[in-house]
């Protein structure tokens, strides 16, 4: 049979160290988790077991104690910021949490609506109404928009914050000079 990369060996030793599982735990785990393989060093996803767990027990004998020793000190000293023989990191970013809101349509709607007042603002424009106090409160009302209680009232405050955003548009389009549209 063909050797086990040594790649594959070294970083489910790591796993191993990391999360403190049985070896076949941890075998059985890096079957199953697709980010596991991808820092074993596989481009593609695999459903069989890399290698018999006990593999795993002879690779440990062979490079000692010693070996295995020196292998986790290096991946501290690569991470820790010490010199360890390697010139860059390379770190995947693409499964760390993101600051990210997303655009619905009641935050599009409020964006419009403060918008509008600001410009009004700006230009000296008096409007009927700002609804500013009753925008507020329709955005309030989507807070809980899932919950069955508060469907009905949520979905009434979604079109009444659409009609306001309207108006304001409406509005501002009549009373601004031609030049400033």
């Amino acid at each position: 049979m063909p050797s086990v990369p040594i790649r594959v060996m070294v970083s489910i030793l790591m796993l191993n160290q990391m999360f403190k599982q049985s070896d076949e735990t941890v075998v059985e785990r890096r079957r199953e988790n697709p980010y596991w393989q991808y820092f074993s060093g596989m481009e593609y996803f695999q459903t069989r077991l890399p290698f018999d767990p006990s593999d795993f027990v002879h690779f440990r004998g062979r490079i000692g104690e010693k070996g295995a020793e020196k292998l986790i000190r290096l991946s501290i000293e690569l991470f820790d910021g010490k010199p360890a023989g390697e010139k860059e990191v390379i770190v995947d970013t693409t499964v760390q949490e993101k600051n990210i809101t997303y655009p619905t349509d009641i935050k599009l709607q409020k964006k419009i609506i403060e918008k509008c007042l600001k410009i009004a603002e700006e230009n000296g424009i008096k409007l009927r109404q700002s609804y500013s106090g009753v925008a507020k409160q329709h955005i309030q009302n989507q807070r809980w928009r899932n919950h069955p209680k508060n469907k009905k009232k949520a979905i009434h405050s979604a079109r009444k914050l659409k009609v306001i955003a309207g108006r304001l548009v409406r509005e501002l389009d009549r009373k601004l000079p031609e030049g400033k549209k």
